[in-house]
């Protein structure tokens, strides 16, 4: 009896073996997805057998770019060369849009979610990580008491603010566009490391960055509407700038604190910018979307405290955005207006690509006594 057990035992390991190796054999293929080669073109990949058709939409090329498939099962495209910088891409597979399984990369949006990846240049950009100090990106969920909800931000502490325990900081509120998330700063944006290599090269004065969740529960589906604008602000005044300076070495003067942001954030840090002058001595704007018609009148009805009380307002645009005309229309009524300002056009479309250079260009003019 015993003997049988024994045997019956072995026969079962033996089975087991046998199994393991066949399903070693015909274990999928490892995936690796996108890779970028050494001349800048990428090559993306997709294992998926039963796929009649895969492609990948990548910003640097036109339209749907075709994969072949191995034997394997496994979809493969190389496209390219682009030019340095983060690009945005998903897979199209039997007409579907869906994002790439093997990249964890992701640009979240309200309508299409989709994967990023990075081309390197000979030369590292302003936002790429460099072997320099780093400061620390922290997340916070916080009670709104204006909206009645619980909400999230995050907030970027300069290199040694851990150490330097008597320093207070100036603190720039940084607002993401239209369907983004809280973190589109951070992940698309890149805001903490073209701080950390800003601080670095002694460009910029060290700052705290807090990014809030630009959307509020109570805005209608249209979120560049004023309902929108108008909780948003009661957010930002009532609950996350009081947050911020309970929890954080900020300083509380005027002086010390800026707003900016891009698209539907470019529109909010000018309406709670250019309505709050008590509380924001610099104000800056991305592509924007301008506050129009008596919105804007109200909030240019008095030139002079304008100009006594900004520092710094900056308007950047691209000449092939959807809202340059509108923008360039801003820039005209402040000119006619005699309001101080800075106008920064350049090359370029509705894109994180130049929301980034912009942020580049605008920390290093910020919370310093002779602009």
């Amino acid at each position: 009896m015993r003997l049988c057990r024994f045997g019956f035992t072995v026969l079962c390991l033996s089975l087991l073996v046998c199994v393991n190796s066949r399903l070693q054999a015909q274990r999928a293929p490892s995936v690796v997805s996108p890779e970028v080669q050494a001349d800048r073109r990428v090559t993306f990949r997709l294992l998926a057998p039963d796929a009649k058709s895969v492609g990948v939409s990548v910003q640097f090329e036109q339209g749907i770019q075709p994969m072949s498939k191995a034997d394997n099962g496994l979809w493969q495209a190389t496209v390219g060369p682009a030019q340095p910088d983060i690009y945005e891409y998903d897979l199209v597979v039997d007409g579907l849009h869906i994002v790439d399984p093997a990249n964890s990369w992701l640009k979240v949006w309200l309508a299409r979610s989709r994967n990023l990846v990075q081309v390197p240049g000979e030369k590292p950009m302003c936002y790429e990580e460099q072997p320099v100090p780093h400061g620390t990106v922290h997340f916070h969920m916080y009670p709104s008491k204006s909206l009645g909800v619980t909400r999230n931000l995050y907030v970027y502490t300069p290199p040694g603010y851990e150490t330097n325990r008597e320093a207070k900081y100036p603190v720039l509120y940084l607002f993401h566009g239209f369907g983004d998330s809280a973190d589109a700063w951070t992940v698309i944006g890149r805001a903490n490391l073209i701080a950390d290599n800003l601080l670095a090269a002694n460009k910029a004065r060290p700052l705290i960055i807090v990014m809030p969740y630009g959307h509020t529960p109570s805005a209608p589906p249209v979120m560049r509407s004023i309902g929108n604008y108008s909780s948003f602000e009661r957010d930002l005044t009532e609950d996350v700038i009081p947050y911020v300076q309970t929890n954080y070495r900020a300083s509380t003067d005027q002086k010390d604190r800026a707003i900016a942001g891009l698209s539907m954030g470019g529109g909010q840090s000018l309406t709670i910018g250019l309505g709050h002058l008590e509380l924001f001595g610099w104000v800056g704007a991305f592509s924007s979307a301008v506050p129009e018609g008596e919105n804007l009148d109200k909030l240019l009805a008095k030139p002079e405290l304008i100009n006594d009380k900004l520092k710094l307002l900056w308007i950047g645009c691209g000449k092939s955005d959807f809202l340059f005309e509108r923008n360039q229309q801003f820039l005209d009524r402040l000119k006619s207006d005699k309001i101080n300002h800075v106008a920064h056009i350049t090359e370029g479309a509705h894109e994180w690509r130049l929301w980034r250079l912009y942020l580049n260009e605008i920390v290093p003019l910020l919370f310093r006594p002779d602009v």
